[in-house]
């Protein structure tokens, strides 16, 4: 495999980019925003003038784009231009039934499908350091190895069917949005115990509960940065939908998930162009206190 296109070069979309380039693949690439095209192109890439044109040529095509309805515009533009042989590789995180719905639409094309969401938000996209839960036959996995090696960390081989990639992300995506809730919360309970911020990290970060989700989050509460961070709320928010959905066809009761997705309601209600941690500043409100640290 030579040529690899990306289609949605956002923040995680222009890491996958950025890699593949150093990894010295062909890539050429398509975004709805001009500005992220001049960024892609000076960073190495083949600016195209749509989907299509991505394909054209391509061994295969990354699809980060934010949810369903694209993605299967994208995938309908792709099967036009493509080769037998070509290989979607579904990165973007939709509904478990929209991956298996696209590879429906892939039948009788001769294009396969890896469904392989990731996760390790810009950093990890940037850093080439994502985990990857990818779902695809063996044979397919081998094809096309070098190609997910150069953008991951982490390669984790959840499964063969479509759909499967989808589903684990979903379950991850609760456990993570509910760390982010649980860590902002804690941060206004801090504030208004007149706890330190820079004592409340330190003891965070360096405790059973520490981990790289609730550093950043927290850090970036007290630092008072909510935007721009790489973690815009409209993902996570969405991501949560998906995860309560899919409860909701299974059946199961997700009573954690819930409030943090409702968390994130408040949130992206209130603060629409902001990211991740303003969802703090909705208990902060509440309270009338916040936690920062001292510059």
């Amino acid at each position: 495999m030579k040529t690899i296109g990306v289609i949605g070069l956002g923040n995680m979309g222009s890491g996958l980019a950025k890699n593949l380039i150093a990894s010295n693949f062909t890539v050429p690439g398509y975004d709805l925003l001009p500005e992220r095209m001049q960024e892609f192109e000076a960073m190495g890439g083949q600016c195209k003038a749509n989907a299509a044109e991505v394909g054209d040529g391509a061994d295969a095509v990354f699809i980060m784009v934010m949810n369903g309805d694209q993605t299967k515009s994208v995938i309908e533009e792709l099967k036009t231009t493509m080769k037998p042989g070509g290989v979607i590789i579904l990165t973007a995180t939709i509904h478990a039934t929209e991956a298996c719905e696209v590879a429906t639409m892939l039948e009788g094309t001769g294009l396969e499908l890896i469904d392989t969401p990731v996760s390790g938000g810009r950093p990890g996209a940037h850093g080439g350091t994502l985990t990857l839960m990818a779902s695809a036959p063996d044979a397919l996995m081998q094809k096309c190895d070098s190609v997910l090696q150069a953008v991951s960390g982490t390669i984790h081989h959840v499964g063969t069917e479509p759909g499967l990639g989808q589903t684990v992300k979903g379950c991850l995506q609760s456990l993570i949005g509910s760390i982010f809730t649980a860590t902002y919360e804690a941060s206004v309970l801090a504030a208004k115990a007149g706890v330190d911020a820079d004592a409340l990290y330190n003891v965070f970060s360096t405790s059973a509960a520490g981990c790289g989700i609730s550093n950043a989050a927290l850090g970036s509460v007290i630092d008072r940065e909510f935007h721009n961070t790489g973690s815009h709320i409209s993902t996570m928010y969405k991501d949560l939908t998906i995860t309560m959905d899919l409860a909701r066809r299974h059946g199961v009761p997700m009573f954690t998930a819930a409030t943090a997705m409702q968390m994130f309601q408040a949130g992206i209600t209130r603060y629409p162009d902001a990211d991740n941690q303003t969802v703090a500043r909705i208990s902060e409100e509440i309270v009338g206190v916040h936690l920062e640290r001292e510059k």
